[in-house]
This record gives structure tokens, C-alpha cells and sequence, in this order.
């Protein structure tokens, strides 16, 4: 159902709302120094970790050592392969090669290591099944790390850690689905954070989201894709003159509005068709199509192939 129109902008607030998580993989880690754990790149996801006790390093190929200490968050918004380890260099296996108690289908407690200290974490990967996570995952740096000790100001933060080492520590009944409901809600919370301070969230997608007239245009696309939407009509919204309008959203979004426009219903489309809730005709009508062959025409001109060749999810299926 389509909401009314905002008359209020958090165009920035809506997007992130949209972000439906999926979890595809949590795992309650306990290591031993030495140790060491390769974990594969998950490319379609968001990875994370949650150091709930002691310390430890992350390693991506690239990028120098990461220092992580308890209480420390850090999101890989585009799900490279990295690793955890003791020490910078420390030799480490393959996450599938090493044993693992099932707990249940999504949820894994992991063991491994030495004698020495004890390092604990919090591990999951979640993919966004919304059209925005495309624009939002591109826009996000390889790497973000929140410090929770540097940062007072996130009680939020330090409570959620807490009530999640001690959700998985007991795994209690109804432990991994506190534990999962907790991950989604510190991850889009650390995405806001990052976007509060990031001078680089003023630019591209994210800073037109926020851009007060740009931003409107968008919300209003997202809001209502089906609507008759014409390029006059947006920058009507936007109290914008329509060669200004036009102008600044192909600078601010980098690509034109109806272009915008297209890949987002067809985007969204193709979410709602993977669902395999809806039939052809009724997606088609839901982003804005009265005819089941030009939505096709437009759904294989974005993403070149038919509307009937699309295949549910992995992690759905």
C-alpha cells in the first residue's frame, strides 16, 4: 500500500527504512591466542563482527591491519574475504575447514586456537533484499570500523553488545532470534553513524537523499513507483524549474531522473518477482506498467533478460 506523500523530508531516513535484512549466517566465535580464520567473500552481503570479549586483528587484502578491541564494531558493507587473527601474519584456516556446532539452520558456535587469551566475537552476514541496498552498498566504504570506546555518545551501541554477549554466551530459548534482531539493528544503526560523520556521505546518491528538493524527489519516487511520474511533475514536487531540476539530480544522483526512475521500478520489480508472491501482471501494475509487454521491454533493457527467466535467491531457496 503506498503511504501519502511527504510533506516533511527524511528522504534518508525513509531509505534506510526500507533496508528489509535478510540473515543469511550468524556464528558465536570463541578463539584461543594463537589463532587464526579466513573467512570467503560473500559478495551479495554485508559481513560483521562484534568483539564481545578481548582483542583481535582483521586483515583484508589491501588495506593495512585492523586493531579490534571489545566492544569494537566493524562492517564490510560489499562482504569481502578477510581474516581474524591474533596477531598480524598468523597463520589462518578456512572457515569451512574447521568444526563447527550447529545450533540451528543460521546460527553456528565456532572454536578455535590456543591456550592463550581468550577472544570473543559476535559474527554474522545479512543480505539487503530492497533496490535501495544497491545504491547504498555502492556508495559505502570497503571497511567500517566504530570504536565504541572513543565514542561515548552510543549508549545504544554498548547496551546492544552487552544484551548480545550475554544472549549468545547462554543461548537461551528464543536466544538466536534475540541475537539476530539485535545484529539488524546495530548494523543499520552503524550505517547511520557512519553517515552522520562521513564527509563522504555528502556526495553521490547519499548526499542527494539528503539534498532538501533532490531528496523529496527521490523520497517520492520510492514512496510511489507506480505513479505517472514525468520529469515536469518531479521538479513540480521539487518546487524546481525543470531544466534546473534536471540538471542538478543528474549531477547530484549521476544518471537522469526517468533514468532514476526506470532502474528503481524495475529493481524493485525484480525483488517482488524473486518473492514469487505476486503474478507477472500484478507486479508489472505495482511499479507502474499497464501493459505485461512493455514492463517486460523495460525490465530486459535494465537488466537483460526477461521478467519470466528470474530465479528465486539461493539463501531463499
Amino acid at each position: 500500500m503506498t503511504g501519502p506523500h511527504p510533506t516533511t523530508l527524511d528522504a534518508l531516513g525513509e531509505a534506510l527504512h526500507f533496508l528489509r535484512m535478510n540473515g543469511v549466517f550468524y556464528c558465536r566465535s570463541e578463539f584461543g591466542a594463537p589463532f587464526g580464520l579466513a573467512l570467503p567473500p560473500l559478495h551479495d552481503c554485508m559481513m560483521f563482527h562484534v568483539v564481545t570479549a578481548g582483542r583481535c586483528w582483521l586483515e583484508v587484502d589491501g588495506a593495512d591491519p585492523l586493531a579490534l578491541n571489545t566492544g569494537d564494531f566493524v562492517l564490510l558493507p560489499r562482504g569481502e574475504g578477510h581474516r581474524l587473527v591474533s596477531e598480524p601474519g598468523a597463520d589462518a584456516p578456512g572457515l569451512f575447514d574447521l568444526p563447527r556446532e550447529v545450533v540451528s539452520e543460521r546460527y553456528e558456535v565456532l572454536r578455535h586456537g590456543g591456550d592463550g587469551p581468550a577472544t570473543a566475537l559476535i559474527c554474522g552476514a545479512v543480505r539487503f533484499e530492497h533496490p535501495a541496498a544497491h545504491h547504498l552498498v555502492a556508495a559505502l566504504p570497503a571497511c567500517i570500523h566504530i570504536d565504541a570506546s572513543a565514542l561515548p555518545h552510543l549508549d545504544w551501541l554498548h547496551s546492544s553488545l552487552r544484551w548480545m554477549a550475554a544472549e549468545a554466551q547462554t543461548l537461551r530459548p528464543g536466544g538466536e532470534t534475540v541475537i539476530t534482531r539485535l545484529a539488524d539493528i546495530i548494523v543499520i544503526q552503524a550505517l547511520r553513524e557512519w553517515i552522520e560523520q562521513a564527509p563522504e556521505a555528502r556526495a553521490g546518491w547519499l548526499g542527494a537523499l539528503q539534498d532538501k528538493q533532490i531528496g523529496r524527489a527521490l523520497a517520492l519516487m520510492h514512496r510511489d513507483p507506480a505513479r505517472a511520474w514525468t520529469l515536469a511533475t518531479l521538479a513540480s514536487e521539487a518546487a524546481m524549474s525543470r531544466s534546473a531540476f534536471a540538471a542538478r539530480f543528474t549531477q547530484q544522483v549521476g544518471m537522469p531522473a526517468m533514468q532514476y526512475l526506470l532502474r528503481w521500478r524495475v529493481h524493485l520489480a525484480l525483488a517482488r518477482l524473486q518473492a514469487r508472491q505476486e503474478g507477472l501482471a500484478e507486479v508489472a501494475a505495482g511499479v507502474g506498467y499497464q501493459s505485461e509487454a512493455a514492463f517486460s521491454r523495460a525490465f530486459k533493457r535494465v537488466l537483460g533478460l526477461s521478467p519470466g527467466a528470474v530465479e528465486r535467491p539461493a539463501a531463499a531457496r
